[in-house]
């Protein structure tokens, strides 16, 4: 159902995709917005026990369209390396297509939201500080990895 890579010498192995997941911060969601034009936004993530999480407001144009229609990718690069006698800079990129859903579970909302936290807060107090206090006004959304690749760019 998915394509194979073209470039297969510079295609990442399912562990240095997972790598660029849990340690980049941030990537770009693509969905099928109004008037089914592509619309992306770039969103701040974790990935956690094999699943892309991240969150948002209740309302707007990104809702509007997960609601429409649940299949989406999300891309990331890593910072990348720029070669000192170049303009080039050697990068890694990884995408995943998916299932998209809204969380609905309390309990589960809080739990993903403090991996969330965790991850961008300086401490785990931050976290808990304001998942009480937006909480209720915060949408939790999961991705369900059905294909991932990953991808070397550099020069040659």
């Amino acid at each position: 159902m998915f394509r194979d890579m073209r470039r297969k010498n510079r295609q990442l192995s399912t562990d240095e995709c997972i790598e660029i997941l849990e340690n980049e911060p941030r990537g770009v969601l693509a969905v099928l917005g109004d008037y089914d034009y592509p619309y992306t936004v770039p969103m701040s993530h974790v990935y956690v026990d094999g699943k892309i999480y991240f969150h948002g407001a209740k309302t707007g144009h990104k809702n509007d369209a997960i609601k429409k229609y649940d299949k989406v990718s999300y891309c990331v690069i890593d910072k990348g390396v720029k070669a000192s006698d170049s303009w080039w800079y050697t990068f890694k990129s990884v995408v995943a297509f998916g299932r998209i859903k809204t969380l609905t579970d309390r309990d589960e909302k809080i739990d993903k939201l403090t991996h969330l936290g965790d991850k961008f807060f300086p401490t785990h107090e931050e976290t808990v500080d304001e998942i009480e206090r937006l909480l209720d006004k915060t949408e939790v959304f999961e991705i369900t990895i059905d294909h991932l690749s990953g991808k070397l760019v550099e020069e040659k």
